[in-house]
């Protein structure tokens, strides 16, 4: 499906691996020129040496999120580098603090706030002059299941991304009669190396391996996934590229779930 990215310019958080490098493989495909970030500069280069795109169609540009020099200097590269761009796709984020409230305190639950909703805020405001002035703007948020279906072990990171449907909300609203289109998309269970690693630590809590900890983790904490596995994020990737594209321009302040029916209302 030709989805109408030639000529457009996509910034990609959270790029050096899962969702947001199966979204930058995608946009790449359809023709987008992507600018790639994540935090750590040597994983980044990893990841889009391993995309192969066409010359001058990919930028890595490694930046925290939670820092604001890091965020102006990102701004600065992708303003020299490539121009405004008109698609942003904000993947980065982490499971931050586990345990049950009591257990978490607040630094954990600061922690967390500052790269799962504050980082979310950050981005979109130093680009959203650019999303603003296209004429064709696009903003992809990354939510979560957790959102709408929290989990009372990981309270601050439900927190977060339910602040992240909010905003996303807010946003659809301000900026809508401008041509920018603001959706999110919320993942459940995805196969990711964030998954991974919450499988890894749960194989070695019950002194088993990977496979049969998502086996039970699919079975004791996600019994309305009905598809029984593990998402596989170009499955993520293909639905925030088509509301990154034109095919999508009347959808606005939408959550997009791509979970297997893992929440269990509608």
């Amino acid at each position: 499906m030709d989805l109408g990215f030639a000529g457009t310019t996509a910034l990609i958080t959270g790029g050096d691996s899962g969702i947001g490098w199966h979204t930058a493989a995608e946009l790449l495909r359809e023709g987008a020129t992507v600018v790639l970030t994540d935090l750590h500069g040597d994983r980044l280069a990893s990841a889009a040496k391993r995309l192969r795109a066409a010359p001058g169609t990919l930028v890595a540009v490694p930046a925290d999120l939670t820092r604001h020099d890091d965020i102006a200097e990102l701004r600065r590269r992708v303003t020299a580098e490539v121009g405004r761009i008109d698609v942003l796709v904000h993947c980065a984020g982490v499971t931050g603090a586990q345990g049950l409230f009591h257990e978490i305190d607040d630094a954990g639950w600061v922690s967390t706030l500052e790269i799962d909703l504050l980082a979310a805020v950050r981005i979109t405001r130093a680009f959203l002059d650019d999303l603003r002035g296209s004429g064709r703007g696009r903003l992809v948020l990354l939510a979560s299941e957790d959102a709408v279906q929290p989990y009372d072990d990981e309270l601050p990171y439900c927190a977060a991304k339910a602040g992240v449907l909010a905003f996303m909300k807010g946003l659809s609203r301000s900026y809508a009669r401008e041509g920018l289109r603001v959706n999110a998309v919320s993942p459940a269970f995805i196969h990711t190396p964030m998954t991974d690693a919450m499988m890894d630590r749960r194989a070695e809590q019950r002194g088993t391996d990977r496979d049969e900890a998502i086996e039970s983790f699919l079975r004791e904490r996600r019994p309305f996934l009905e598809l029984r596995r593990r998402g596989e994020p170009e499955e993520v990737a293909a639905v925030i590229a088509f509301l990154c594209s034109e095919r999508a321009s009347f959808i606005n302040g939408a959550n997009y779930r791509v979970d297997g029916g893992s929440v269990a209302t509608i």
